[in-house]
């Protein structure tokens, strides 16, 4: 199943300030977030123009009410963080996570079948759940928690999304013992085929960390950090004297 064809390096591309914001998925994921917590979250990403905001499937229906009549989504994670349930229940979480308003799904792998080499569970998992979300037209992220796995079974897991075909492949959780990296990016970017994006999340809490990742091929980055981070990347235009970035 593991796979080292590679593909060709992301092309460099002209971003601005506004461009970078809408690869940022703002987030809050601790399991004591309060309705405050939540509410706050939405007003920065409708303050930012984020492009969407990452919660607990849980969250679903009072995020998607919040964020309402905006361009910013609604992103719900699934079997989160460990990844340890069924297909069925993943797929149940993610209908019902649908049904109450999000309009993206991040789902986690069951890093045991993985662990086990077998890749026909792991494409059974995918596609069930991605076949879900293209039916309702939403995207679908599939998370790694490449931190967890050798190089080989990374490349396994790109081999059956380069088959599958979800629109994003997805680093970490950001509740593992290590998250995103530049190398996994740039694995991720080479192997998945040019139809499936990456998403790097995990451990990204500066401009220059941020725009790494982008640099390696990442279309989206799920932080806690992306005020801060865009702010000081929007303070180095204004010292520069630009009003865009090429990555």
């Amino acid at each position: 199943m593991p796979s080292n064809r590679k593909r060709s390096l992301p092309v460099s591309k002209t971003y601005t300030l506004d461009d970078l914001a809408r690869l940022v998925d703002h987030t809050n994921l601790h399991p004591d977030a309060t309705e405050q917590d939540m509410k706050k979250l939405c007003d920065e990403a409708k303050q930012y123009h984020f492009k969407m905001v990452a919660i607990n499937q849980a969250q679903s229906a009072y995020c998607s009410k919040q964020l309402a009549g905006t361009d910013i989504d609604t992103g719900a994670a699934i079997a989160f963080p460990l990844g340890q349930t069924s297909i069925a229940a993943k797929v149940f979480e993610t209908k019902d996570a649908l049904a109450n308003g999000a309009n993206e799904i991040d789902y986690v792998v069951n890093l045991t079948q993985v662990k086990a080499g077998n890749w026909d569970y792991i494409r059974d998992e995918m596609t069930s759940i991605v076949e879900v979300c293209n039916e309702a037209g939403v995207p679908s992220k599939v998370i790694f928690e490449t931190c967890f796995l050798a190089q080989e079974e990374k490349l396994g897991l790109c081999a059956v999304a380069r088959e599958v075909g979800p629109t994003f492949v997805k680093t970490s959780t950001g509740f593992a013992k290590a998250g995103a990296t530049v190398a996994d990016v740039t694995l991720m970017k080479a192997n998945v085929g040019d139809k499936v994006q990456v998403k790097a999340a995990g451990g990204v809490r500066t401009a220059d960390e941020f725009l790494d990742m982008v640099r390696a091929g990442a279309t989206r980055i799920g932080c806690s950090q992306g005020i801060p981070i865009i702010e000081e990347i929007g303070r180095r235009f204004a010292e520069q004297g630009v009003t865009t970035i090429d990555l």
